[in-house]
């Protein structure tokens, strides 16, 4: 069996979970997300745990098995706390503000840059105008999100400027030697 598929999602205080058919809905304190249950995978709600089930031991299903429960797993926790990326701009008059819902970057462009969050997803700047954060509900979008706004200008090797996540350590390499 799935290691991860077979453990039971105990289920926190305020989270409800609404199963119709192959759609499971989880609704907590935070929002609501719900998700399409594949056909060869069954969800129930056992001693206030959520269980997942396949139904033969075919490769596809157990791959299945232990998705739905991590995906499922995500969603409690994130109608519950939520998700959060917190995210740093290392760079001279490198910098990031909020214009109302916006995110404005400032990243060595002639243009300030600015991301719009999709629904769901807040920003907010601490610490001055280096660190913001990136938070949501979605795991899966808060990380896409953080994947993007970290494309605009991704760290490079040689001073360590751009977009990076908290803790990342950037691999710094020599620059050129001069003549002798």
């Amino acid at each position: 069996m799935s290691r991860v598929g077979r453990m039971p999602i105990t289920l926190p205080q305020g989270v409800d979970i609404d199963i119709k058919g192959q759609n499971v809905s989880v609704k907590g304190p935070k929002g609501e997300l719900s998700y399409e249950v594949r056909p060869e995978i069954t969800v129930k709600i056992e001693d206030e745990r959520l269980v997942v089930e396949r139904s033969s031991d075919e490769r596809s299903d157990r791959a299945y098995h232990g998705l739905t429960r991590a995906l499922l797993a995500n969603m409690v926790l994130g109608v519950s706390q939520g998700f959060r990326k917190v995210m740093e701009v290392e760079g001279v008059g490198y910098r990031a503000t909020l214009q109302g819902q916006a995110l404005v970057m400032q990243l060595g462009f002639s243009h300030p840059v600015e991301i719009v969050p999709p629904p769901g997803i807040t920003f907010s700047v601490e610490k001055g105008d280096r660190v913001f954060t990136i938070e949501g509900i979605d795991k899966e979008l808060v990380g896409q999100v953080a994947a993007k706004v970290r494309a605009i200008r991704k760290p490079e090797p040689y001073k360590g400027k751009g977009v990076l996540y908290q803790g990342e350590r950037i691999r710094r390499k020599a620059g050129k030697a001069g003549k002798k």
